[in-house]
């Protein structure tokens, strides 16, 4: 693992409403996450840990404090440039699979290679290893339909990580699958990690599957818990 962080928060508040009626989400949040790291977010609902990764996603910004991304002031950048980012250096997992249903596996995975103006014959050939990455190489002309909930997580896999990016996030990611299927869907996520490099981070409520993290980070009333992260 290099030194070199990728995401830093640095005294991020996001609160909405002004004055004594401004309600907190982020209270002065200050975290770093190297490159390579796999870092789990816990904490009650309510805790700000959504609110942090939306920002770290870049579909959202502080309102006051600094994130930067590889050293870039995100609050700097135009919601445009915002998007660019996220489709070039940004993958994301959500607990609901976020599939679209009428359409192949192999095509839900090619996507993110579509926004991006990959050529057809390329974005298949591309999809179609990031499917054998995730074992489903078989069911690649399957709809979601026709798969289970653990082989949908894996497409959903596939796809976030089709385009290489260098962070990869992770929302609930086994929220709506049994134990096996998570442990599955969890050593897919380390070996990406391991053997790509990829930076990730998960938000969960599931201790055990926090378990595979390098590294767990307690958030509590928009603050990050410092008490629980020095004593886990």
């Amino acid at each position: 693992m290099t030194s070199e962080p990728v995401v830093e928060l640095k005294g991020a508040k996001k609160y909405y409403g002004q004055g004594n009626a401004a309600a907190y989400a982020l209270q002065g949040v200050d975290l770093t996450i190297q490159k390579g790291e796999f870092v789990a977010i816990m904490g009650p609902s309510g805790s700000g840990k959504s609110t942090a990764m939306n920002i770290i996603g870049c579909l959202d910004v502080p309102t006051e404090g600094e994130y930067l991304f590889e050293g870039i002031n995100v609050g700097g950048l135009s919601r445009d440039q915002r998007a660019l980012l996220r489709r070039h250096y940004i993958g994301f997992i959500f607990q609901g699979f976020n599939l679209l249903g009428k359409t192949s596996a192999l095509e839900n995975v090619e996507l993110p290679l579509l926004y991006r103006g990959i050529p057809a014959g390329e974005r298949r050939d591309m999809a179609m290893e990031a499917l054998k990455s995730v074992g489903l190489e078989d069911v690649a002309h399957h709809t979601p339909g026709e798969l289970s909930g653990g082989q949908q997580q894996r497409v959903a896999i596939a796809r976030a990580i089709v385009t290489n990016p260098l962070v990869l996030l992770a929302d609930e990611p086994t929220g709506n699958l049994d134990t096996h299927k998570s442990i599955e869907v969890m050593e897919l996520l380390l070996s990406f990690n391991r053997d790509k490099g990829i930076t990730i981070i998960m938000v969960t409520h599931e201790n055990d599957m926090a378990q595979f993290a390098s590294r767990i980070i307690h958030f509590r009333d928009g603050c990050i818990d410092t008490a629980q992260n020095e004593h886990q």
